[in-house]
């Protein structure tokens, strides 16, 4: 249903699962779990899997907190998008990859749940991309010293909100983990 012209096919979308992003995220490990065993799905049904690693001060390319986390691992065919703003398509060649790959759904999982995903899942419904929050497979950070809210209520309100997302000819969602479907979510 996306508005994606002839782009027929699902990604796993694997937003910024560094070791310097993930490190201390809330249920960090359960939610690396659950990447994982979609990662290893989608390899096993011929659905792409795409990652997304982000650059900056803090994480430096060749870093060891740039790296992405031991659990996933990347496969040598597998496309990996570096990036160094908030939304996984601005400045990258990630439309390009996808379009090769002739995808119009978006399965994302990731870090961290209220800026590069966030962003990312925005800048993917704008661009006529179906979008679906895994809800149990993206996570954050505490920030409540700066006012945010605990990470727990940030995973759920973004929950929330992309459930109720909508737009002409495109669709969103969430799901959880045991619930993807490669065929038909989103």
């Amino acid at each position: 249903m996306s508005t994606l012209a002839d782009r027929p096919h699902t990604a796993l979308l694997v937003v910024d699962v560094q070791n310097g992003v993930v490190a201390g995220a809330y249920r960090r490990d359960d939610v690396v779990a659950n990447m994982a065993a979609l990662v290893r799905r989608a390899r096993r049904e011929g659905v792409p899997v795409v990652w997304v690693r982000h650059s900056d001060a803090r994480l430096v390319p060749g870093g060891d907190d740039w790296q992405i986390v031991p659990e996933l691992v990347p496969a040598e065919a597998e496309p990996l998008v570096d990036k160094r703003y908030g939304d996984s398509f601005e400045d990258t060649e990630l439309e390009s990859v996808l379009a090769g790959l002739r995808v119009g759904r978006l399965v994302v999982v990731g870090a961290q749940t209220d800026a590069c995903v966030r962003s990312t899942l925005h800048g993917a419904f704008v661009r006529g991309y179906d979008t679906t929050l895994v809800a149990d497979a993206h996570t954050t950070q505490d920030r409540t010293r700066w006012g945010a809210p605990p990470p727990g209520q940030v995973v759920a309100h973004t929950n929330l909100y992309w459930t109720h997302q909508q737009a002409p000819g495109r669709t969103a969602g969430t799901v959880a983990t045991k619930d993807v479907d490669f065929a038909t979510t989103a």
